[in-house]
């Protein structure tokens, strides 16, 4: 008999033909053009080209400045590398960086709405890089510098900030120096400290770790207090080997030579050089509440962990996403662009860096909203010693940020287009989010938090192979695939799967508790027709039920399946074992998003015609999904009528769920009948006063399984947004039910959310 042994995985990671297979499919690399203007007609064609383009074309020779109006240049950022210091991979030549800086140009369009194209020079003088890039960069909006070699990254940066009439941005060297300020920002403001009072210690005389220190000074760190250590030791005034014009202004006269010497007393560590290199024992010789930042990747100077052990009084950084207080770069470069762009700044200075370290520091103390909320597991962090950096999926960056750097660039005089409302312009920002990868990163993190086992139903098929594996590796929780040993080793083999020891796999068959299970399901169904040999039949032949009796005798948190049956047979199957939960209704919800909105949309796959009291539940049980997404429902019950025009026979159901809803309980807005069109528009209070929705509706109950289904699918297909599931809700225990044929991409998602949701029985 199979014993029930579920592993523990070890720390997420990616296997080679992973990331591989993530760059080539389905078409190779990470970007794509896509136009903003429409190319449909003769016409269309002539406007965007001969004989139209002619007229902004004379209209910039006359004013240079109007390039901003009549091109993309004003959101056009350019990711500019030679390849001499990728990552931590060292000098592997331009084309090797292409995939790096791709994903550069991703996370600016990501987090900041900027459109970016990558450039690979292929020339490592410095000189000659500087006359290449100079000859095209006005090109852009602004640069963005990435993995050049140090020093000449420094001599780059300063010359092409000299010659070019953009932001010039080396982000190696800011990026890391931003985020750690702002996070040294409030480990000061809670240790009590002053920065003129300080005693830093610097590991690491690289790009990044000197502009750090150069901010950190100009904080009011004073020069004799910062010692610098490069891997010849401390940095002081006399010595002659291995010293730059970029160190020098950091040495001290000082009698001190090694780490160990300089940490005595120490306020600060930080650290941007190679793991291992601090001991517990130089942690312990620091000051009170010592400030230790560990910065090296992928390995601190030393973990947390060990730091903990020595000092219980520590405030710890790291720039690792596994640790409280990640310093993140994505926190900065694209909200300093953001902001640059948008004023149309000449240069990205000293005072707009500052402003971005410093509106992170007051983000990190503001209450955090329900999207950090979740990717803690509802556990909601609050400013302290952990957590002194603002996550980077709080969808707040993207308003919060870029105003205070704007609004430096307009205070020192480099901002060509000062900003004349301020509000206004956090409000457009607010628009630029992008709510899909919020939403799934926010989940993510939450899973990652709080990891789940999830039970894989259909353990053969190579895509919940690859699916489970990815759940595991990223660190979601534990996978347990169902289905025959050999069959899924003999996958896992073509598959490349490496250590397949850290699946757990079960075989119905040979399952230990094969009998306990059988007993339970003909005890649900033996008044319904089913023998105790239907039931042993079903136990062992159907993964389905299979899995789902896992699920509720609390052997796994939740259950996917779906790749090789119908909805609608999936379903049946877990029904035989996992009932709905009392007051909510089984059926499946869809989330709809596209720039600046999110929609929930049910019920989309179940109820085929529901009546007035199916309405009412619908709408209850939807409202509460969206809650756990952090939304604030308001319920708008669709109809092609709006309260009453035109009139018709089937409207009249949708209005009798609202009187039903208005004789329960309710604690969200609702609406109906009502439009589409005028559910989400947020102004229809002008036209209808009397509607109880305060702005626009983001829960669509819709009259039908048809008119749900055929309106997700034409957004899906044709209306240029993103739509998630449909995701089965109202069971007492988490399942979710892929479409056929799932790739594992969509397995993975679907698994993640099974992880997410909360289970509904009292026994938990």
């Amino acid at each position: 008999m199979a014993k029930l042994e579920v592993r523990q995985p070890k720390k997420p990671y990616i296997t080679d033909q992973q990331a591989l297979d993530f760059h080539a499919y389905p078409v190779p690399g990470k970007l794509a053009l896509l136009p903003t203007k429409p190319m449909a007609t003769q016409r269309d064609l002539s406007l965007a080209y001969s004989p139209g383009v002619a007229i902004p074309v004379e209209a910039i020779a006359a004013d240079p400045d109007t390039v901003y109006d009549y091109t993309s240049k004003g959101n056009m950022v350019a990711v500019i590398s030679n390849g001499t210091a990728i990552l931590g991979l060292g000098n592997l030549g331009a084309m090797a960086s292409k995939p790096v800086m791709e994903g550069k140009s991703v996370l600016f369009k990501r987090f900041a709405d900027i459109d970016s194209f990558d450039i690979e020079v292929e020339e490592e003088d410095a000189e000659k890089f500087i006359e290449c890039v100079k000859r095209f960069g006005n090109t852009f909006g602004g640069i963005n510098l990435e993995d050049i070699g140090s020093p000449e990254c420094f001599i780059i940066e300063q010359e092409l900030r000299e010659k070019l009439d953009i932001p010039v941005f080396h982000d190696d060297q800011h990026g890391t120096a931003i985020i750690a300020t702002a996070g040294l920002i409030n480990a000061a403001h809670l240790t009590g400290r002053k920065f003129e009072d300080m005693k830093v210690v610097l590991s690491g005389a690289g790009a990044a770790g000197l502009s750090v220190l150069g901010l950190v000074k100009s904080l009011g760190v004073k020069n004799e207090n910062a010692i610098v250590l490069d891997s010849r030791g401390v940095v002081y005034q006399g010595r002659q080997e291995y010293m730059d014009q970029w160190k020098a202004p950091h040495a001290v006269d000082t009698k001190l030579r090694t780490l160990e010497e300089a940490m005595v007393g120490a306020d600060v560590f930080l650290g941007l050089s190679v793991a291992g290199i601090v001991t517990q024992d130089m942690v312990k010789s620091m000051a009170k509440n010592p400030i230790i930042f560990a910065m090296a990747n992928p390995d601190p100077e030393i973990t947390p962990e060990e730091i903990k052990e020595a000092r219980s009084d520590a405030i710890i950084a790291t720039g690792r996403s596994d640790y409280a207080n990640q310093v993140n770069n994505v926190l900065g470069f694209p909200y300093i662009f953001r902001g640059a762009l948008d004023v149309r700044a000449r240069n990205v200075n000293e005072e707009m860096k500052l402003a971005c370290a410093r509106a992170l520091a007051d983000l990190a103390r503001q209450d955090v909203p329900e999207e950090v909320a979740a990717a803690y597991h509802g556990q909601r962090p609050k400013y302290g010693p952990e957590y002194i950096i603002p996550a980077p999926f709080d969808p707040r960056l993207i308003s919060e940020i870029p105003p205070y750097v704007a609004q430096a660039a307009m205070d020192t005089g480099v901002a060509r287009k000062p900003i004349e409302d301020m509000e206004a312009y956090k409000k457009s920002l607010a628009q630029r989010q992008d709510p899909t990868a919020a939403i799934l990163q926010g989940i993510t993190s939450s899973v990652v938090q709080n990891p789940k086992t999830i039970v894989f139903a259909e353990g053969e098929e190579p895509a919940v192979i690859r699916a489970a594996q990815a759940y595991q590796q990223r660190g979601l929780g534990r996978a347990i695939l169902v289905g025959r040993e050999k069959p899924i080793y003999d996958n896992m083999k073509l598959l490349g799967v490496e250590k397949p020891e850290s699946f757990t796999i079960l075989n119905a068959r040979l399952f230990d508790r094969n009998a306990e299970f059988t007993e339970y399901l003909y005890g649900r169904m033996q008044r319904k027709g089913f023998l105790r040999r239907d039931a042993q039949r079903l136990v062992n032949n159907d993964r389905n039920v299979f899995s789902a009796l896992l699920v509720n005798h609390g052997l796994a948190d939740g259950m996917v399946t779906g790749v090789t049956r119908s909805y609608d047979i999936a379903l049946r199957d877990v029904k035989l074992v996992l009932q709905h939960v009392e007051g909510e209704r089984t059926m499946g919800v869809s989330v709809v998003v596209n720039k600046g909105r999110t929609l929930f949309i049910a019920d989309t796959n179940i109820t085929e015609l529901p009546d007035a009291e199916d309405l009412a539940d619908i709408a209850g049980t939807t409202a509460n999904f969206a809650r756990q997404f952090g939304f604030d429902p308001k319920v708008a019950f669709l109809s092609y009528s709006t309260f009453g025009n035109p009139v018709g026979e089937r409207m009249q159901k949708v209005r009798r769920a609202v009187e039903i809803l208005d004789e329960r309980e309710t604690d969200f807005e609702y609406e109906g009948d009502i439009a589409a069109d005028v559910a989400l528009d947020p102004l229809h209070t002008l036209t209808y006063p009397f509607s109880r929705l305060t702005g626009a509706a983001n829960v669509l109950v819709m009259p039908a399984i048809h008119s749900a289904s055929i309106s997700t699918k034409l957004l899906d297909s044709v209306g240029g947004a993103t739509v998630l599931g449909p995701f089965l809700t109202g069971l007492e225990k988490p399942v979710q039910i892929c479409p056929l044929g799932a790739t594992a991409s969509e397995i993975v998602q679907m698994a993640t959310l099974a992880a997410f949701a909360p289970s509904h029985r009292d026994d938990e």
